[in-house]
C-alpha cells in the first residue's frame, strides 16, 4: 500500500488494495467497482491507465475507501458534523456487505503506517532525495500547474526540514540546507501559480534563510527573483524592484544565465512602472549574459531557463511597453520564439506566452490572425490548472471582446468562456 500511494496514481492504490494479502484472497474487480459507482471496465482501465486527475473523482473513491486525508495527495474537502455524518452512512450502506466479507477497510490496513522517522546522522542519500523530489515537483508544476500535489509537496517539505535538526558532516550541512531551499523555493513558486500567495511567501522565507544559512548564492538570487515576479505578479513592482535588486549582491558568483535571469525580472519590474528607457537597457544587458550562458554550470533550478524561456520572459516586459504603443513588433518576436521554442515539458510556459501573443495581436493587428494564435494557446491552457494562465486568459478576453463583431473573434470569446464554465 505504501508504494502505491507513493504513486499518486488512484488506480494502483485500488489494485493494491484489491490484493492486498489481508484479504486473504484477491478481490474480484466487479465487485469493488461496484463500491466506487464504476463498471468492471471502467475500473480495469483505470487501474491499468495513466493516473486519473479529476478531483472530484478522486475525492470520492477515497472517501468510499476511508483513506485517511493524511495519506493522500490532494485535499479532501472540509465538511460540518452534519455532512460528514451523511457521508459516513452512505458510505457504510455502499460497502456494508464488503464490511461482512472482508475484514476491514482500507483505513484498517495503512492505520499502521507511520510517517517516517528523521534518522540520527542525514548523509548524501537522504540529499540527494530531497533534490530529486524538487526536481520532479519542479517537472509537474512546469507541465499543468496542477493542484492536486499541494499536500503531497508539504509533507515532503516538512520531512525535509525535520532533517535539519539531524546530525550532518559540516559539508553535508551545507548541502542539505541547499537542498531543502530548493525543495522550500519550488513548494513556493507552485503556491504563488495557484495564487495561494501567503503559503509562497512564507515558503520563499524559507528557502532564502536555507540558502544564505548554507552559502548558497545561486539558490539565494533565485528565491530573490521568484519573490520580485510574485510582487511583480501581485501589482506591486517597486517591491519587486527591490527583490531582484538584491538578488544582484554578489553577482559575480552567478552563473551568466542567472544575471540573463536576474536581468530579465527587473526589465519586467520596470516595465510595469512605465520606464521605458531603463526596461530596454536591462533587456539588453539580459540578451548579452545569456549570449555567455553556458547550460552545463547551471544549478538544477535554472535548467527551464533555455532560449524559449529567456524569448518568452522578455517579451513579456516588451509587452507592456508595446500594449502602451511601443515596441509591439520586438515584443511579438519574442513571444513568437517563445511558443515556438518551449516543448511539451513547459506546457504553462508555452500557453502563456502564446495567450499574451494573441492579446498582443488583438490590441494593435490583425484580430483574425490574434484569434488564430489565441485558439491554438488554448490547446495548451485547457490542459492548465494555473490562476496565472487563468488571469491572462481573462485579459484575452477583455481584449478580444472588442472587436467581437468578426466571427473567427467571437468564437475565440465563446471557447474561453466554455473553458471557465468547466
Amino acid at each position: 500500500m505504501r508504494d502505491a500511494l507513493a504513486t499518486w496514481h488512484m488506480g494502483r492504490v485500488i489494485y493494491a488494495y484489491r490484493t492486498h494479502p489481508f484479504h486473504r484472497r484477491t478481490l474480484a474487480q466487479d465487485m469493488v467497482a461496484g463500491w466506487l459507482n464504476l463498471t468492471q471496465g471502467q475500473l480495469s482501465r483505470l487501474e491499468k491507465g495513466t493516473a486519473p486527475e479529476q478531483l472530484s473523482k478522486l475525492i470520492h473513491w477515497a472517501e468510499t475507501l476511508n483513506i485517511p486525508s493524511d495519506l493522500l495527495w490532494f485535499k479532501l474537502p472540509k465538511r460540518n458534523a452534519d455532512t460528514l455524518e451523511d457521508v459516513n452512512r452512505h458510505g457504510f450502506l455502499r460497502v456494508a456487505t464488503a464490511v461482512t466479507l472482508v475484514p476491514g477497510t482500507l483505513l484498517e490496513l495503512i492505520s499502521a503506517l507511520k510517517t517516517t522517522p528523521v534518522p540520527p546522522t542525514v548523509g548524501q542519500d537522504e540529499i540527494d532525495e530531497i533534490r530529486t523530489a524538487a526536481k520532479q515537483i519542479s517537472s509537474w508544476d512546469a507541465t499543468d500547474g496542477r493542484g492536486l500535489v499541494r499536500e503531497a509537496v508539504f509533507a515532503q517539505l516538512r520531512y525535509a526540514v525535520r532533517l535539519l535538526g539531524a546530525n550532518a558532516t559540516p559539508r553535508d550541512k551545507m548541502e542539505l540546507r541547499s537542498a531543502v531551499g530548493f525543495l522550500s523555493h519550488t513548494a513556493g513558486f507552485m503556491a504563488f501559480d495557484r495564487y495561494d500567495h501567503k503559503d509562497a511567501r512564507s515558503m520563499f522565507e524559507l528557502g532564502l534563510a536555507c540558502a544564505e544559512d548554507g552559502k548558497d548564492w545561486n539558490l539565494r538570487a533565485k528565491v530573490h527573483s521568484s519573490m520580485a515576479r510574485q510582487s511583480i505578479w501581485r501589482g506591486d513592482p517597486d517591491d519587486g524592484l527591490t527583490s531582484v535588486e538584491l538578488a544582484f549582491v554578489r553577482s559575480d558568483r552567478l552563473t551568466a544565465t542567472e544575471r540573463a535571469m536576474l536581468h530579465t525580472t527587473k526589465a519586467r519590474a520596470l516595465a510595469k512602472l512605465g520606464r521605458v528607457q531603463e526596461t530596454l537597457t536591462e533587456i539588453g544587458r539580459a540578451d548579452e549574459e545569456f549570449a555567455k550562458a553556458r547550460p552545463e554550470n547551471d544549478p538544477a533550478w535554472m535548467k527551464y531557463y533555455d532560449l524559449a524561456q529567456h524569448s518568452g520572459d522578455t517579451g513579456h516586459a516588451l509587452y507592456d511597453l508595446a500594449m502602451a504603443g511601443q515596441f509591439s513588433g520586438e515584443a511579438r518576436i519574442r513571444l513568437s520564439d517563445a511558443v515556438d521554442g518551449h516543448t511539451d515539458a513547459y506546457l504553462r510556459a508555452r500557453a502563456i506566452s502564446g495567450i499574451k501573443l494573441s492579446s498582443l495581436v488583438m490590441a494593435v493587428g490583425d484580430p483574425q490572425e490574434a484569434a488564430a494564435i489565441g485558439h491554438h494557446a488554448l490547446e495548451d491552457a485547457e490542459h492548465l490548472r494555473s490562476r496565472r494562465a487563468a488571469d491572462d486568459l481573462r485579459d484575452l478576453y477583455r481584449i478580444a471582446s472588442r472587436r467581437i463583431d468578426q466571427p473567427e473573434v467571437a468564437n475565440l470569446t465563446g471557447r474561453i468562456e466554455g473553458l471557465f464554465a468547466t
